[in-house]
């Protein structure tokens, strides 16, 4: 399968999402993507406006620290973004990255446990919620008991199903994590040195995360391997070669990482256009 190629679009510019989306789908990219923070503009009122100006390319967040949003309350936006783009998005969920200012909050949970937790319970209620069926679910961080709510209270099922696409980072090579990504439907990729702290990737772990995936996942749902990086700076062939290597070792996005680049910048890669069509390469 053909590698799609998407933007992870600057933070904080609201007033431009709309229109790079816009000038994006036109220009041949497959998908639109947005961080979240601490203390940010909302990922998810952007990609509200860009659903607005767009009918084909994806939306997606990359990452909502969910830590940072009650699970029902996700669920709601997700759902109202998912109707409103008529089933174009893709939500990318986390434990948070703490260091992006979290000290400035003292009431928010840092604990790198207790996060993933809030983490795998997020990812197995979105799941149930997005059934739009009655059920409970008594877990260490949430608790629901949704048989005593009647349904007619209930909003509609989202157009994606079973669900709303669901991305988490995938740390190689730490079992819990990967673990984690056999209940989603894509991985973006992240690797652990062996003094424990992050590293750069290779096409040789994908394809070991890949082979991990492909061994253990029982859901029969798409699988994304999703990587983020930089290739704007590389002459065309090298550019090439680059991408050509992370697609056949198993990834199926290229997100062109833009997080604080210039208007100009941007504008300019979005111009170019992806460096081949999906279904070509």
């Amino acid at each position: 399968m053909a590698m799609k190629f998407g933007l992870a679009l600057p933070y904080n510019q609201i007033r431009s999402v709309a229109g790079w989306a816009h000038q994006a789908e036109a220009a041949g990219w497959d998908g639109c993507f947005l961080g979240d923070a601490i203390w940010c503009e909302d990922p998810m009122i952007a990609l509200a406006a860009a659903a607005t100006a767009t009918s084909r390319i994806r939306l997606g967040t990359m990452i909502i620290p969910v830590p940072l949003r009650r699970p029902w309350k996700l669920a709601s936006e997700s759902l109202a973004l998912d109707r409103l783009s008529d089933g174009r998005l893709t939500l990318g969920l986390g434990a948070g990255a703490v260091w992006m200012g979290w000290h400035a909050f003292p009431d928010e949970i840092t604990d790198t446990k207790t996060r993933a937790g809030m983490l795998d319970e997020t990812i197995d209620i979105l799941t149930l919620l997005y059934q739009r069926k009655q059920f409970d679910y008594d877990g260490q961080h949430y608790h629901l008991k949704l048989t005593e709510m009647d349904l007619m209270h209930y909003p509609p099922q989202p157009v994606q199903q079973p669900r709303i696409p669901l991305w988490v980072p995938g740390l190689w090579p730490r079992q819990k994590s990967m673990q984690r990504v056999l209940k989603c439907d894509g991985l973006l990729v992240e690797k652990l040195g062996e003094d424990g702290r992050p590293t750069a990737a290779t096409p040789d772990d994908v394809r070991q995360m890949k082979a991990f995936v492909d061994a253990n996942r029982t859901l029969t749902t798409p699988f994304d391997i999703v990587m983020n990086g930089s290739s704007k700076e590389l002459e065309p062939a090298e550019q090439q070669e680059t991408l050509l290597a992370w697609q056949d070792a198993g990834v199926t996005w290229w997100i062109e990482g833009l997080w604080e680049a210039t208007d100009e910048v941007v504008n300019e890669v979005i111009r170019r256009g992806p460096p081949w069509r999906s279904g070509e390469g």
